[in-house]
């Protein structure tokens, strides 16, 4: 789970490190790291699963910019959390992806149930998204 580093674009894992980072309401920013296939999909999904519950985000903002490979069981799962995740009215986003990543995604039935709206350059365009959007009306901390 990423916090911004205050006044910055800086996005860091949150922890009790750094307080002061801030989070925005309704808006849970996950990164996973390294490859992502069928011996650890689950163990991601479940973690994600989690944040989710615990955060009760309108948006789940999934940065991908530490992924190098996603293999098709994994793109099969992110596809049924997604659709699970709409029937409850959240959210996905794609963030950060590499060309790789992106052009399988996109050539997937999750390219285009998110279409461009649901698919990100980076986090800083991802939550400039978001304040536009309305849904959050300033950065503040979540306790």
């Amino acid at each position: 789970m990423l916090a911004r580093k205050p006044g910055t674009n800086v996005f860091r894992p949150h922890s009790e490190e750094h307080p002061e980072d801030e989070t925005l309401p309704g808006l849970l920013i996950v990164r996973p790291e390294g490859r992502i296939f069928f011996a650890n999909a689950e163990q991601l999904a479940h973690k994600i699963r989690q944040r989710v519950q615990e955060a009760q985000p309108r948006i789940v903002a999934l940065d991908l910019s530490a992924v190098f490979d996603l293999e098709y069981t994994a793109l099969k799962m992110l596809v049924e959390a997604e659709r699970k995740h709409r029937e409850r009215g959240i959210r996905l986003w794609l963030v950060g992806m590499n060309p790789d990543v992106l052009s399988m995604i996109q050539k997937s039935s999750l390219g285009e149930d998110l279409g461009r709206e649901g698919m990100h350059f980076n986090l800083e365009t991802a939550v400039t998204k978001y304040l536009g959007e309305g849904t959050a009306a300033s950065a503040r901390q979540i306790v």
